[in-house]
């Protein structure tokens, strides 16, 4: 796999060069980005994520490509495709679905008010925990 290509203040890579096959692709450290998390995720179709929280992180999601349905901690669903966006709150618990034909990429950008980056914060809801967390 090709490595980035840097020069003075700035990197270049593509999303091929961060991995193969479906799951995480690590934009973050490819890059050197320190203000806030960056990661992309290719997910197959018929394919889901768990279902998760986070502690301070609020996070926004990008598609790429392929169509998706985000599932919200309220029971909500939401259809995005290329180019639909979607911020989610740190307490509110989500789950992505990938309902298309063909792969879904999309991008997660996230960090927490004041602080930036603050490293993995996600967490799994216990079975008997709110669908929806109330905000601290």
């Amino acid at each position: 796999m090709d490595e980035p290509i840097a020069g003075d203040g700035w990197v270049v890579t593509h999303l091929d060069r961060l991995g193969d096959g479906p799951g995480f692709r690590k934009i973050r450290p490819a890059l050197g980005v320190t203000a806030f998390g960056m990661n992309a995720v290719v997910l197959p179709p018929g394919v889901e994520t768990g279902r998760h929280f986070h502690d301070r992180q609020e996070e926004v999601y990008f598609v790429h490509s392929g169509r998706v349905e985000m599932e919200f901690g309220d029971g909500a669903k939401q259809l995005l495709e290329p180019g639909g966006l979607a911020r989610v709150a740190p307490s509110t618990v989500r789950l992505v679905r990938n309902v298309g034909d063909e792969d879904a990429v999309y991008v997660i950008v996230g960090g927490a008010a004041g602080e930036g980056y603050v490293g993995r914060d996600g967490r799994v809801p216990d079975p008997d925990e709110e669908r929806y967390r109330a905000t601290s």
